[in-house]
């Protein structure tokens, strides 16, 4: 039996549970401030993307604050890797097309990529970016097009960027509307949600 509270939280959480995405997949790479961390499950949260995977394999794993985040990280569940072969092979197993964030002479931007496909997208850390490691196991690196004489966002706001133009292709090809769960998957995460 689902314990919630209003009619109208139970509402709220089955509609948020059917629009989560997981054909969309965040993976942080050692970023090292955890406000940063927190405002990337912030957006993560936002845009519908359910996981979150955490690969620390030089930082140590962030504490993330149920308050910087919002209570995001309530919401949107984590996995932990220390290693990227082990995190990337996960990932492509699993079908994920992965894309880093990175500048490079071979990097496609990011308004190219159908972000509408099952993409991971991997952001690196504040000062050293994504790793080589991690570049050359993705299928392909991408930038965001920018103007000014900074070539470079804060992770979170890459982070964000990067996501509402993904949320921006999926929404106009309707992909929000009906649930990537089985019915059996969604009752059982709802279920979940309303004893949070």
């Amino acid at each position: 039996m689902r314990k919630f509270k209003t009619e109208e939280r139970l509402n709220k959480i089955i509609k948020v549970v059917k629009s989560r995405q997981p054909s969309l997949n965040v993976v942080i790479e050692n970023v090292h401030d955890p406000h940063n961390v927190s405002a990337i499950f912030r957006t993560c949260d936002a845009v519908g993307v359910p996981k979150i995977s955490l690969l620390y394999h030089i930082e140590d794993f962030p504490k993330i604050s149920n308050v910087t985040s919002s209570s995001a990280v309530k919401w949107v569940e984590k996995e932990r890797f220390n290693k990227t072969k082990e995190c990337f092979a996960k990932l492509k197993k699993d079908g994920y097309k992965i894309y880093a964030s990175m500048l490079s002479e071979n990097a496609k931007n990011m308004y190219d990529i159908d972000f509408t496909e099952k993409v991971a997208i991997v952001l690196g850390n504040e000062n050293r970016g994504v790793s080589e490691e991690a570049a050359e196991l993705a299928h392909e690196c991408f930038y965001i097009p920018m103007r000014g004489m900074i070539q470079s966002l804060n992770v979170s706001v890459a982070a964000a960027v990067t996501l509402y133009e993904a949320q921006r292709q999926r929404d106009a090809k309707g992909m929000y509307n009906q649930s990537e769960l089985s019915e059996e998957k969604l009752n059982e995460v709802i279920d979940e949600w309303c004893d949070k």
